[in-house]
């Protein structure tokens, strides 16, 4: 953590954020992947389901507290089964990078009362991010809703990103629960590889910077 003693005056910011988002900067696109797998409990113990999603990652500006400075991507994933309309997974975020620290953060929401903040240390071309989070703690914590909390008490959730040689990237979740009855913590896992479908657009401070003919670095 980085202490500043003027905690007002901004850092100066490179509109560009596609050229600096550092490890982040594979990400950004959308991305489509049929190879999920999600290994959840059930009643009779533990059940494996297919998956298929997409994840779009859309530019950030540049994002400022003070002399704090990010560079970062907005997130949505969207997760079905296998020839199905109706959601399996839903989730909303933003990945952030803050070159001063070499630090990403993940945020998390989900619709069904629970959000998280992950971080992990990484550098501009990293092929793989590993991010952690940890209920009970107010930095990188974890919050749900009462019922969550009593029947499926998320004590950390870690994802590790991996970006494959072909293009492709990769990720798998591991969720740790635990539930009224199980002896042992329960380990929720999801993985997938996916591939892009769709290039990132600019952001609007590139855009009125007049920089979206520059090759990203």
């Amino acid at each position: 953590m980085l202490h500043h003693e003027d905690i007002y005056t901004e850092t100066p910011s490179n509109p560009n954020t596609l050229e600096a988002l550092g490890p982040l900067a594979p990400l950004a696109g959308t991305w489509y992947g049929a190879e999920g797998v999600d290994t959840h409990p059930v009643a009779e113990g533990t059940e494996s389901e297919p998956f298929v999603e997409t994840q779009t990652y859309e530019l950030l500006d540049p994002q400022n507290s003070g002399p704090q400075l990010f560079y970062g991507l907005r997130y949505h994933v969207a997760v079905t089964k296998p020839g199905e309309l109706t959601a399996f997974h839903d989730q909303v975020g933003y990945l952030l990078w803050e070159p001063a620290t070499e630090t990403v953060y993940m945020t998390l929401a989900i619709p069904r009362g629970q959000i998280a903040m992950a971080s992990g240390k990484a550098k501009p071309g990293d092929r793989r991010i590993k991010l952690h989070a940890e209920r009970g703690t107010t930095v990188n914590g974890i919050c749900s809703n009462p019922f969550l909390e009593k029947n499926f008490r998320t004590e950390s959730w870690d994802i590790t990103f991996t970006f494959n040689k072909d293009g492709s990237i990769s990720y798998e979740e591991d969720t740790l629960l635990v539930i009224p009855g199980v002896e042992r913590a329960f380990h929720h896992t999801d993985k997938n590889t996916l591939r892009m479908i769709a290039a990132p657009r600019p952001n609007a401070a590139m855009v009125e910077a007049g920089l979206c003919n520059r090759n990203p670095k």
